[in-house]
């Protein structure tokens, strides 16, 4: 983009300004689903240890034969219907994001139980997910600062 004057760049910055508050929502947006694909992802295939989060435990002997006994894989950790990765869900408003799950299921998966080492999947996924996220915001915010758009970027960006 190129500017004739500077005015003329002043006033794409004016309305570059405009659109800021929705810029930062669309970008959070966009870093939540990111973060909810990946926790998605964990459910089901034990997790190495990550930032504070412990690696996940394998399961008890007793587990394995409760899944068996019931008709499920026996050893796919917090998977039998996909009922909890289908729980996992994101809301933004503003500048602001929450991924996670509504499931007291997954409140317990996360923390762990005095019968049950904690699984954590949102935290180890959000950490997991940095890259990605970077990625995200510095396309969008490039985009929209070169006036080309912000929704559906049509830049890509290499080894962000």
């Amino acid at each position: 983009m190129e500017f004739g004057s500077f005015g003329a760049l002043g006033a794409h910055f004016g309305r570059l300004a405009l659109q800021g508050e929705a810029v930062t929502h669309h970008i959070v947006d966009q870093a939540a689903q990111v973060i909810e694909k990946e926790a998605k992802a964990r459910v089901g295939s034990y997790q190495d240890g990550i930032g504070p989060f412990a690696a996940w435990a394998n399961l008890a002997p007793s587990t394995v034969d409760d899944r068996i006994r019931k008709g499920f894989t026996p050893d796919d950790p917090l998977l039998r219907t996909g009922s909890l990765r289908k729980s996992y869900e994101h809301k933004a408003k503003g500048a602001e994001a929450v991924v996670g799950s509504a499931s007291i299921i997954a409140l317990y998966m996360e923390q762990g139980t005095s019968k049950m080492p904690p699984r954590a999947v949102v935290g180890p996924a959000a950490i997991a997910s940095r890259d990605a996220v970077g990625r995200v915001a510095a396309t969008t915010l490039i985009a929209w600062i070169s006036g080309i758009g912000y929704v559906k970027p049509r830049i890509q960006l290499q080894d962000l």
